[in-house]
C-alpha cells in the first residue's frame, strides 16, 4: 500500500448536498479499488487559472488516500466519466 493525493475540481454549481453526495461516491470508488481514503479537506469554491468546460470557478477538494498502485487506474476511470468533476489529480506521496 501506497500514500497518495487525490486532488479534484467540483463543479461550482452544485449545491452542498450535492457535494456530500459526490465526495461519498469518490470515498466508495477508493474503497472498492482496495483503498482506504483519509479524510477530506475542502479548500471551498476558487477561481481557476482558466475557464475549464466554461466554469470560471470549481469546488477544490483534496484527499490523503491509501491504496495499492493498481487501484489508481480504476478510481481515475470513474473521475474520468463523471460529469460533476471538472479536473482531477493523483500524486505518489512521498515517505519521509
Amino acid at each position: 500500500m501506497r500514500n497518495y493525493e487525490l486532488a479534484f475540481i467540483a463543479d461550482p454549481e452544485l449545491e452542498e448536498e450535492a457535494l456530500e453526495e459526490l465526495e461519498t461516491k469518490v470515498k466508495g470508488w477508493i474503497e472498492s479499488a482496495g483503498g482506504t481514503p483519509g479524510k477530506f479537506d475542502r479548500w471551498g469554491k476558487r477561481r481557476l487559472a482558466y475557464p475549464i468546460k466554461k466554469k470560471s470557478d470549481g469546488y477544490y477538494v483534496f484527499v490523503n488516500v491509501e491504496m495499492p498502485p493498481q487501484a489508481g487506474a480504476l478510481i481515475e476511470r470513474n473521475l474520468r466519466l463523471s460529469e460533476q468533476i471538472l479536473r482531477f489529480m493523483i500524486t505518489l506521496q512521498e515517505s519521509t
